[in-house]
């Protein structure tokens, strides 16, 4: 999966946007909450809304990811592949990296949620700690997992990141439907998510980059030593 080196820029860039909007009570936050109150208040059905929410939560996401992890640990281990442990751990780091950036960022802005988290212990609700989750954990047992992936599924590479983008979209949509996140909180959340996912991308690339061959020494074809 070719990634531009210009994501991490522009998914910076529109993170400090986004946090700037969320943070001030100006029009841009004022359309949001807007929005967010439209999508709360749709015919959107509840329960399906509810269970792709839920998809965020740690309780689902992080069995998934640790499942990749092991099977990917374990693939590279009987392929004997140099630095089989690498990228696990990469995303496993990955995937601890969220709430390190997550928690200080709604502790930072301190945006109120909707009306249905009035009361909450929250500190804040920009960026999404639900989305992020999800988009990290899923889009790190992708990238784990792709290289595994059969000649025939390999033919068809966009089908599992169109995947992976429909189902971050429903948890988001589910999110706002039912109540727990404003929509800039969840735009927020896949910008962290995508610089968590990029630096993922390049370390795994690292990691499975095969090092230097290094030729076996040849036997010599000068004449011995006459014998006696």
């Amino acid at each position: 999966m070719p990634l531009s080196p210009l994501i991490p820029p522009l998914c910076a860039l529109l993170l400090a946007l986004l946090s700037w909007q969320a943070a001030t009570d100006g029009p841009v936050r004022s359309l949001d909450e807007r929005f967010g109150h439209w999508l709360a208040e749709s015919s959107l059905p509840s329960p399906a809304a509810q269970f792709f929410a839920d998809l965020g939560d740690a309780a689902v996401a992080l069995p998934v990811l640790v499942l990749a992890l092991a099977y990917a640990a374990l693939r590279g281990r009987r392929a004997r592949a140099p630095r089989w442990w690498l990228p696990p751990l990469a995303a496993a780091l990955a995937m601890a990296a969220v709430p390190a950036l997550v928690v200080p960022l709604k502790t930072w802005i301190g945006r109120p949620g909707p009306p249905r988290m009035a009361g909450g212990a929250h500190e804040g609700f920009f960026p999404s700690g639900h989305a992020a989750t999800a988009a990290v954990a899923y889009g790190a047992a992708l990238l784990l997992l792709l290289p595994y992936a059969r000649e025939r599924a390999r033919t068809r590479r966009p089908t599992p990141f169109i995947a992976y983008g429909l189902l971050n979209v429903a948890v988001g949509v589910g999110l706002v439907r039912q109540g727990y996140h404003w929509p800039l909180d969840v735009l927020g959340a896949w910008c962290l998510a995508g610089l968590v996912l990029w630096c993922l991308h390049r370390a795994l690339l690292t990691a499975r980059r095969p090092g230097p061959v290094r030729p076996r020494p040849r036997a010599s074809r000068a004449p011995g030593p006459p014998g006696p």
